[in-house]
């Protein structure tokens, strides 16, 4: 048993997802497309420190900092980590979702993910050269899949998750921001 994942065993199948209750909402997005559009919320507070929780939802605070190089206390993940393991929970929440439709049981579902970042304009106050892209330029991402399909099935499982995750479509096709001082 893994310590990252306490509640699943190597080779015995992933925990299932309800097959019927994907396929309602499913139908119900499809008979009414507009319905599933969402408004995501998020409540962030600084702690001093780059420490800063978010509430999501009625959870509990989710804690994002800086390590020690980028003048943080290194008590959580930071914002551009926490957005890949976002990225990566995706995937595999899509994966998990689209093996389950197809009939397919996994018996592991594992993504590692490299992000490349030029830190050098330091939040805009270090190198601002014209040629600075702040934010992650180039994406890795690895994914080892087991369960009762062929090889070939489960690359079409995971190009599927890639092309339909909410999170991908976000890195690839960024949404549009503004911001304003309230």
């Amino acid at each position: 048993m893994s310590d990252l994942t306490p509640n699943h065993k190597p080779g015995e199948p992933l925990q299932p997802i309800d097959k019927d209750a994907l396929n309602a909402l499913a139908q119900k997005n499809i008979d009414n497309p507009e319905g599933g559009k969402r408004t995501v919320r998020t409540h962030t507070e600084a702690d001093g420190q780059f420490r800063n929780y978010t509430k999501v939802r009625e959870l509990e605070p989710v804690l994002v900092s800086e390590p020690p190089a980028l003048l943080g206390d290194d008590t959580a993940p930071n914002p551009t980590e926490v957005a890949q393991a976002a990225l990566a929970a995706c995937i595999s929440v899509g994966i998990q979702a689209i093996a389950t439709h197809r009939g397919v049981t996994l018996t592991k579902i594992e993504i590692d993910i490299e992000g490349d970042i030029d830190i050098s304009p330091t939040w805009g106050v270090g190198d601002l050269s014209e040629d600075k892209r702040p934010g992650v330029s180039d994406v890795r991402v690895k994914i080892a899949l087991e369960g009762d399909a062929d090889r070939d099935t489960l690359d079409q499982i995971q190009k599927d998750a890639i092309k339909w995750s909410p999170v991908v479509n976000t890195y690839t096709r960024p949404a549009k921001l503004t911001s304003e001082l309230v």
